[in-house]
């Protein structure tokens, strides 16, 4: 069984003979126990993006405290500080810097920074295009591993060929190809092909052809 005159397998199996043609394909680890992650993953923070909600909270100031939407271009407006670029940094590394700009008007400022609804900059998604069920993009979360990303797009489908699958990754700076055996995981039940994701990984899913 077959499908014809479709634009996105024919571009999708373009894409993948680029980046092969681009790049070495090497093998990737298998993902590991909590306990034993490689530095990458374990020493991941959460980084503020346009779309996320924040509670900044000023000790002992609630007028000023309250709740921020991040604007498409990565800043919020406070009652004291317009525009905080927030973009792109952590909570804490964020409540460090609005307690210096505080300094100006308060004394010895406390601030917390949460985020309540999560989106992240692009650099932080995970993106998956093929033949998944629901090609997206996917808020990177610590420890996601490459079945929990395929439960979030709902799996293959049934014109996958998830053995030829592509993860690309870029590594020191380098953009590296690996193969990854999808079927095997999540068609077969073979754990051993469970990777680690990091932030800003592709995953290439090619059509089959029977």
């Amino acid at each position: 069984m077959f499908r014809v005159n479709s634009f996105v397998p024919f571009f999708v199996c373009g894409l993948v003979a680029l980046v092969a043609g681009c790049s070495n394909t090497s093998s990737l680890p298998q993902a590991t126990t909590r306990a034993s992650l490689t530095t990458d993953v374990d020493d991941y923070q959460y980084l503020i993006g346009p779309g996320d909600s924040l509670t900044i909270f000023v000790w002992r100031n609630p007028e000023i405290s309250g709740s921020f939407i991040v604007r498409p271009d990565g800043k919020v407006t406070t009652s004291l500080v317009e525009d905080i670029d927030v973009s792109g940094k952590t909570p804490s590394t964020l409540a460090r810097e609005i307690e210096e700009q505080l300094a100006t008007y308060i004394n010895n400022p406390r601030v917390t920074v949460s985020v309540n609804g999560f989106r992240g900059p692009l650099s932080e998604q995970v993106r998956v295009i093929g033949e998944a069920t629901n090609p997206s993009a996917v808020n990177y979360t610590e420890h996601m591993t490459l079945l929990d990303l395929m439960i979030a797009v709902g799996g293959l489908t049934e014109f996958a060929d998830g053995n030829s699958a592509k993860l690309v990754r870029v590594v020191e700076g380098q953009q590296r190809t690996f193969d990854i055996n999808i079927d095997d995981l999540i068609r077969n039940g073979d754990i051993r092909e469970n990777v680690d994701m990091l932030p800003g990984d592709i995953i290439i899913i090619p059509e089959a052809w029977f």
